[in-house]
């Protein structure tokens, strides 16, 4: 029975991501975000319950790929659909018909942009698939990982949700910067850029530095500016992982 608990983990995962899928469709993007939240930590503890159980296989792997092709990949490209629908003048309910906006030469281009967001649904599945093959990436990524571009885009949508001001409500009300951060995640999720994976094998200094040192600079951070820390975590994690190859590669030199 113990080889069923890790893909029950990750099931859950998969069901954690449907519900928020729901919520992102009707721009609900606060419940949204919770759900992928719990979606990304059942995604951590399958893998966990995995290793500790020894019951690794091929089965799980590729589970654990479809489940977060939906926490981590459906559900950013809906919510970037929604910023950009209100971005480009839509209501937030754009999925439904807009047959009272008489559907112009105009109103219809500026409703098919708003589709410009699911461009990182097909690059979080391109990024997933060859993460299965890739036989570079047990340690660690190569390409920003599908729960940190998720992350980034879900806690985006939330802060032009909540936010008062008007600066930042301004940039993520803007459809090009939109398409901007768009197009950058799709890049990230892909590029050739090696980065430390938030993987214990042990819990010592010596072999975890950088992961100690990221997850207290992100406590600080979540402490001091709350959900705007967000965006600024994955920042940080992009930055902390090219310092940390520079210095290997000075090391190993």
């Amino acid at each position: 029975m113990k080889k069923w608990i890790p893909n029950i983990i990750t099931l859950f995962n998969l069901l954690c991501g449907c519900i928020a899928a729901v919520y992102a469709f009707k721009d609900e993007l606060i419940l949204a975000g919770i759900f992928v939240g719990l979606g990304i930590v059942f995604d951590f503890f399958d893998g966990f319950a995995a290793r500790l159980l020894k019951v690794t296989g091929e089965l799980g792997k590729q589970l654990d790929s479809l489940a977060d092709m939906v926490t981590s990949g459906v559900v950013p490209g809906i919510v970037m659909c929604q910023l950009l629908a209100d971005a480009t003048g839509h209501s937030s309910n754009f999925f439904t018909s807009d047959a009272h906006l008489g559907w112009s030469t105009a109103t219809s281009l500026f409703k098919e942009i708003t589709f410009l967001g699911f461009l990182i649904t097909a690059a979080s599945a391109y990024r997933l698939a060859k993460f299965n093959i890739d036989t570079r990436q047990t340690d660690s990524f190569i390409g920003v990982p599908t729960p940190a571009i998720a992350i980034l885009i879900i806690s985006l949508g939330i802060i032009a949700q909540i936010t008062t001001n008007d600066m930042i409500f301004g940039i993520l009300s803007n459809p090009y910067v939109l398409i901007g951060i768009t197009l950058l995640s799709c890049y990230l999720l892909n590029a050739e850029i090696p980065l430390f994976a938030l993987k214990f094998k042990s819990f010592g200094w010596k072999e975890n530095e950088i992961r100690w040192i990221f997850i207290a600079i992100c406590i600080a951070m979540i402490v001091i500016l709350k959900i705007y820390a967000v965006p600024c975590i994955i920042v940080l994690y992009i930055l902390m992982s090219l310092v940390n190859n520079i210095i290997y590669k000075t090391q190993t030199a």
